[in-house]
């Protein structure tokens, strides 16, 4: 990770006569954080949360829109938790680490173990249409549909073979765990507290986690230069309201570091970023293209990978109409995603 900055990238601060250095400048992030940090404030947090809004739900005192935000505040929160502890990045002691990262999946109803590999591959592979579990789910459908296509990560899992020692048994046991709940909801009739604050909040967080974590920082989905492959857009409010995922290319540049760190790792590394090219913007409405790809994947989003012999093409191409084909043909080559 460190050995990502070369002697090359040595530069001067625009700010100060002194040259930085980068390396010495992003060990200090790198580091597991402290054993209190604001990552296992997170993860008591969204547990906390979750049985509050559970609490709540029996006594009936709180409006139903109540309780689903404090639930989805909960599967929200825990969404950093399980992302930093695939990166062994929540605690410094290894054994807490996991504890964080399994109790927040099952929270989440997810499997910490097909998490883990399954992003990970994302980071080998950013952007690649075939090896990057992530560029499937940003490309194959409209955004409004994001969070159902997260389920397409357990069959990566298995198709690819990407478990590890007990990481199979692993998720057995917090399948189980999940269908098991579901089962004690039918038989004790808590179907519809599942249905208001777990399956609801979860869908919405779907939504937003597709969106913040894999649409907005890889778009448009083109570069697999580490430099580019991300972006940031820097900004006070979004740092907080997604947990410092707008300084995304940080994280991929640097995956130790942890999300808390994500924005003074930018600051501090600015200039390299700028030398580098890289994006530090959210880029929708930057230019008519970007407009016009945007607004084509909030309603259809799937994207051609080929210019000349892609599926798409071959489909449109069985099309009778003239006209029509030649309309369709124009908007796949608009939103062909092409390698740099």
């Amino acid at each position: 990770m460190i050995s990502n900055l070369t002697s090359k990238n040595t530069t001067k601060n625009t700010n100060s006569s002194k040259t930085f250095n980068w390396q010495k400048e992003i060990k200090n992030y790198v580091d597991p954080p402290s054993f209190w940090n604001p990552t296992l404030g997170l993860f008591f947090g969204g547990y906390f949360l979750a049985f509050l809004s559970i609490w709540q739900w029996y006594r009936g005192v709180w409006p139903l829109p109540l309780l689903v935000a404090t639930a989805f505040l909960a599967l929200h929160i825990e969404g950093t938790v399980i992302h930093d502890a695939c990166h062994k990045a929540a605690h410094p002691v290894p054994w807490i680490n996991q504890a964080m990262g399994h109790g927040s999946a099952i929270l989440l109803g997810f499997s910490f173990p097909v998490f883990t590999r399954v992003h990970l591959q994302h980071h080998i592979h950013v952007n690649h249409p075939k090896n990057d579990p992530d560029h499937i789910v940003s490309t194959f459908g409209p955004i409004w549909l994001i969070a159902p296509r997260f389920f397409y990560h357990e069959l990566f899992f298995f198709q690819r073979k990407l478990w590890r020692k007990y990481e199979l048994l692993q998720w057995g046991i917090e399948r189980s765990i999940f269908i098991t709940i579901i089962l004690a909801g039918l038989k004790f009739d808590f179907m519809n507290l599942i249905y208001n604050l777990w399956f609801g909040p979860a869908l919405m967080v779907g939504v937003t986690l597709g969106i913040f974590f894999d649409y907005l920082p890889h778009r448009p989905f083109r570069s697999r230069n580490k430099w580019i492959n991300s972006r940031v857009y820097p900004s006070k409010f979004m740092n907080l309201l997604i947990m410092g995922q707008n300084y995304h290319l940080i994280h991929h540049l640097w995956p130790s570091i942890p999300w808390f760190e994500y924005k003074i790792a930018y600051e501090k590394t600015k200039p390299l970023l700028d030398k580098k090219g890289s994006p530090q913007r959210v880029g929708i409405f930057e230019s008519k293209e970007d407009i016009f790809n945007f607004i084509y994947d909030l309603l259809i989003g799937v994207r051609s990978h080929s210019k000349k012999r892609g599926k798409i093409r071959k489909i449109i191409n069985l099309y009778p109409g003239l006209k029509i084909k030649k309309f369709l043909l124009k908007i796949v080559n608009k939103t062909f995603i092409g390698s740099n």
